[in-house]
């Protein structure tokens, strides 16, 4: 398929692989049910953003990382934020998050040995934000959200990356009223934020009943 480099092409996979390999509303801890074949070259392709934003027959892949901080009294905080209106998805403007990342872009296929999605995961956290703690990365999780009009055309990966310290500088100004926060604090003002962030802030941080 040959591609318009002026029009942005983003990575996507058919929504009907995701069914096929199984369909969840939330969030998913089963990373190794669905990886190996999302990230699968012959089943992705680029297709121009704007077309894909209002086409549920395909799923935008998304990295979206977490930024946590353990205290030395043991309390837990997340990294969050407000997007500003500069930032790329409209739909989202102005709701809290706990995510950073975005759309895998074609020109994340820097060479024939390198992996887009890693690639574009890293190029994302560049653009964002500036790290200045050593860390540690992991990916945790998927998420689904068909009951919004953004969720049924995005995919989302979650990576957790823990930090030895709190040291995350945004680098775009649209990442504003930016800190780390008490992860207690988060899960009492659910309603904030946006659903990605809610799906992954009571998976991975609530009690049994609110990971429900």
């Amino acid at each position: 398929m040959s591609i318009d480099v002026q029009t942005e092409h983003v990575l996507v996979v058919p929504t009907e692989l995701f069914h096929r390999l199984g369909h969840f509303q939330g969030f998913s801890l089963e990373t190794d049910r669905y990886l190996a074949e999302l990230l699968d070259p012959a089943n992705t392709s680029y297709r121009p953003r704007s077309e894909m934003e209002t086409d549920p027959s395909f799923k935008q892949l998304i990295p979206y990382v977490i930024f946590t901080y353990r205290q030395p009294n043991g309390e837990l905080q997340v990294f969050q934020y407000t997007r500003g209106k500069g930032q790329g998805e409209a739909r989202l403007h102005s709701k809290r998050s706990v995510g950073i990342g975005g759309h895998i872009s074609v020109e994340d296929r820097t060479s024939i040995d390198a992996v887009p999605y890693a690639a574009g995961m890293q190029r994302e956290l560049t653009e964002e934000v500036q790290i200045d703690s050593v860390y540690s990365e992991r990916c945790v999780g998927l998420i689904n959200d068909d009951e919004t009009a953004v969720g049924q055309v995005h995919l989302g990966v979650v990576h957790l990356v823990e930090l030895d310290e709190p040291l995350i500088t945004p680098r775009e100004i649209d990442l504003q009223d930016s800190g780390f926060v008490p992860v207690e604090e988060l899960l009492a003002d659910l309603s904030r934020f946006e659903t990605w962030s809610q799906y992954c802030l009571k998976a991975l941080f609530g009690t049994p009943e609110q990971s429900k």
